[in-house]
């Protein structure tokens, strides 16, 4: 289609608005209530222009482009237009911009240059609209500010796929807000803030803190869940004020989870680690770097002397940069160490060494949306990967077909085309159920050890949504790497993809879950489930928290109790570190240090610290690569961690080479499961990392409220316990009094309880059998 718009010509696609066209041509149009991302309210008005031939001004954001159209954006007309709807806009709106946490990035305050006047007409009492407390993250106080622009409204509804805000009442006396008043619990919800155009929405933790023109504006990479999200963090007098979005279409296009956002409070916590510390005498005492990196490095030589280097074990967190894991596994093997991994929440290992390559997304995250069908196996999708669960959400919203395998019933806020919904021993048979009625459907042969199974109505709808269409995809998600037999579901998978035509890939679980593979921080030795059920002499703890961080806490803490050294290289002084850390080195978060992270999809993105350390706070990559000189080991002579970068990846590389997510050589062995209580253990988002932990507004969200032992009504019954009584679970040596509470999407004869969160701490493993009673 030809349109011209001020003099310029364009060629637009069919069902192209004049917006759309406009923004081709770079002509401005004025407005509120559209935005890229969401659907055409036009309901601001704001962008009227005058188009030839039509009898009054249009809205730019709605109007469809018509071949030989011709549009004026500023001609006498349209301004005339665009300034009376400013006129309108203005007659309620309070005059308080000198005070309000939107000032100076409010289009509201930007466009009343250009089209407000000089003073109001309105002689009346402006109307006062009572503020409304939503929870810890959003504030509502100044709801007199909104223009009913309903994009808050609109992300609910289309992004977040829940619709926590509405529009009540009509006319002057409208107003958005909640229903009943409920909080706003989304785990996107702060997208809201970014979206508002005006000083209505606000962040609650950021209010009256900084003024928009005093803060410094920095590039950097999310360090949470796999996606990778790109990031602006703000900063002001070398602390960061606020975390945005920085738009990247291929990764994250303009959102980023609650997570990921106001997460930075933790940067400042009370709980930060300044300085070195030493355990003498039984406590733990400040000494200078210098004493400490000396105390390690003739400690580690002592117990590689005396004990062999297989006494020696590596663990890191998934969240650290690849240039730390690097430089962990350097270390770690130039000591004679195999023992080295960077998956704490890992039990099964047997695929290890019979990967075709890096398991990966299988498939850029930009292609999600041209998928016709995707199943999702073993994911606590929402809370597990908020942004990777809204770009299934639109998959579904335009037609393809989402499935749902796993150990719970919660609502992904996705039109799935099936959920199936069974008992983590379960797991893998329901897989080869899909696995066999796919084989069924396409006339071949049934995979060995599948004969005896008998796919149900559910299972061959997933399998014939798979063998539809021409692009399908099978993802596997934390809870599936994290389960007891995850090289089982990984072969199952393979062989569904195989057999649909569907790519097989991983949705990993952290920053670097990609990453670790890269920078080799994999065990030849023991792993890091063994290197605690098997203890060693001493532990080198890299971002790690493991009371918290391990699939059995109660092991890994045992093991470190009986160590005689535990050194931990961390951001945080508090939490268990003080009952069994022998030596404390405060390492920087990501605002603090460079680093790389290598998203799901293999993509690699470099980043560099936006602020100055805390303290005497030094990067990860520094420490190890002044311990790895005080070892006198080879190859630390790094001067910075684009040198150790480019030691794993050639420069400038973008997607990371030996992505692949072939296995061979696990055979097929599926294990039956009766009788026992097994427990599903989720970790909830705000709990799975270090900076969640710790960071205030997050703590107070419904997303943090401390775990209890769900179970549905059958399950109840059979334990003769009632819904809201304490009760005690047991695994292992440890035990836990939580509260009981009937939840209709947890399988029958499961309790699901939460990891990662103090009160569960002495439990054991996430997935296995539990001991649950009447307290």
């Amino acid at each position: 289609m030809e349109i011209e718009i001020d003099g310029k010509v364009a060629q637009v696609p069919d069902g192209s608005t004049i917006m759309d066209a406009a923004q081709q041509v770079g002509a401005y149009i004025p407005h509120f209530c559209y935005h890229k991302k969401l659907s055409i309210a036009a309901n601001c008005r704001m962008c009227l222009v005058q188009v030839e031939k039509a009898p009054k001004p249009l809205p730019a954001c709605a109007t469809p482009v018509t071949n030989g159209m011709k549009v004026f954006t500023h001609s006498e007309l349209a301004v005339k237009a665009q300034k009376g709807v400013m006129e309108f806009l203005l007659i309620n709106h309070p005059l308080d911009c000198p005070i309000c946490d939107q000032g100076g990035e409010c289009q509201l305050q930007d466009l009343a240059v250009g089209y407000g006047g000089s003073a109001s007409r309105f002689q009346e009492d402006k109307r006062v609209v009572f503020h409304k407390d939503v929870g810890p993250l959003i504030s509502m106080q100044e709801m007199a500010r909104c223009i009913h622009c309903t994009r808050c409204v609109r992300f609910g509804q289309e992004i977040a796929g829940v619709m926590e805000l509405g529009m009540a009442n009509r006319n002057m006396h409208s107003e958005i807000t909640t229903f009943v008043g409920r909080s706003v619990d989304s785990e996107l919800s702060g997208n809201m803030i970014d979206l508002c155009p005006v000083g209505a929405l606000t962040s609650r933790p950021f209010r009256y803190s900084a003024r928009s023109w005093e803060l410094s504006r920095r590039r950097s990479i999310s360090p949470h869940d796999s996606i990778g999200a790109n990031l602006t963090v703000q900063v002001k007098n070398n602390v960061v004020m606020r975390v945005l979005p920085r738009d990247n279409e291929d990764v994250n296009e303009c959102w980023i989870s609650d997570k990921e956002r106001f997460s930075y409070e933790a940067l400042n916590s009370p709980a930060r680690l300044g300085r070195p510390m030493i355990r003498v005498d039984g406590a733990l005492r400040e000494v200078d770097w210098n004493v400490a990196l000396d105390y390690v490095s003739h400690a580690l030589k002592d117990v590689v002397s005396n004990s062999g280097a297989a006494s020696l074990a590596g663990l890191a967190s998934p969240q650290s940069t690849l240039e730390e894991l690097y430089l962990l596994q350097k270390l770690t093997h130039g000591l004679g160490s195999g023992n080295v991994d960077f998956r704490p929440r890992r039990r099964d290992f047997l695929a290890d060494g019979k990967l075709g390559g890096v398991p990966w997304l299988g498939l850029k995250l930009s292609e999600i949306k041209s998928l016709d069908a995707a199943l999702v196996v073993g994911s606590f999708l929402r809370k597990d990967h908020p942004l990777f669960a809204q770009r299934l959400r639109q998959l579904a919203k335009k037609g393809g077909k989402v499935s749902l395998l796993s150990s719970s019933g919660d609502d992904s806020l996705i039109n799935l085309h099936a959920q199936l919904t069974v008992s983590p021993a379960n797991l893998p048979l329901a897989l080869a159920a899909i696995v066999k009625a796919a084989a069924q459907l396409k006339n071949e042969a049934v995979p060995a050890g599948l004969d005896s199974i008998d796919p149900c109505a559910t299972c061959q709808a997933i399998a014939r949504s798979l063998l539809d269409g021409e692009k399908r995809a099978v993802f596997l998600g934390n809870a599936a790497e994290q389960h007891p037999q995850a090289a089982q579901l990984h072969v199952l998978a393979a062989e569904l993809a195989r057999l649909t035509g569907a790519t097989c890939g991983f949705i990993g679980e952290a920053a670097n879950s990609v990453g670790g593979y890269v920078a080799k921080a994999l065990p030849t030795a023991l792993n890091a489930y063994e290197m605690f059920a098997q203890p060693r002499k001493a532990y080198i703890l890299f971002g790690v928290e493991p009371e918290l961080d391990c699939y059995d806490p109660q092991q890994a803490v045992a093991a470190l109790k009986e160590a005689a050294l535990v050194v931990m290289l961390t951001p945080f002084g508090d939490g268990a570190a003080q009952d069994y850390a022998d030596v404390l080195l405060p390492i920087t978060p990501f605002t603090e240090t460079s680093g790389s992270f290598v998203n799901t999809e293999g993509r690699i993105q470099s980043f560099t610290g936006v602020v100055r350390p805390l303290g005497d706070a030094r990067p990860g990559w520094k420490v190890l690569r002044v311990l790895g000189n005080l070892l006198a080991l080879a190859g630390f002579d790094q001067n910075s961690s684009e040198q150790v970068r480019d030691e794993i990846v050639p420069a400038g590389t973008t997607f990371v080479a030996g992505l692949d997510n072939r296995v061979s050589g696990v055979p097929l062995s599926l294990m039956v499961t009766a009788g026992e209580l097994q427990r599903i253990a989720d970790v909830p988002i705000y709990f799975a990392d270090p900076l969640a932990r710790r960071a205030a507004a997050l703590q107070k969200t419904r997303d943090a409220v401390a775990p209890t032992a769900r179970m549905n009504a059958a399950t109840l019954a059979r334990l003769a316990v009632t819904d809201g009584a304490p009760v005690r679970l047991r695994q292992g040596n440890g035990e836990a009094v939580l509260t009981a509470r009937a939840d209709e999407t947890v399988p029958a004869g499961c309790v699901r309880v939460a990891a990662a969160h103090v009160t569960t701490a002495a439990l054991g493993e996430m997935f296995g059998a539990i001991n649950v009673e009447r307290a």
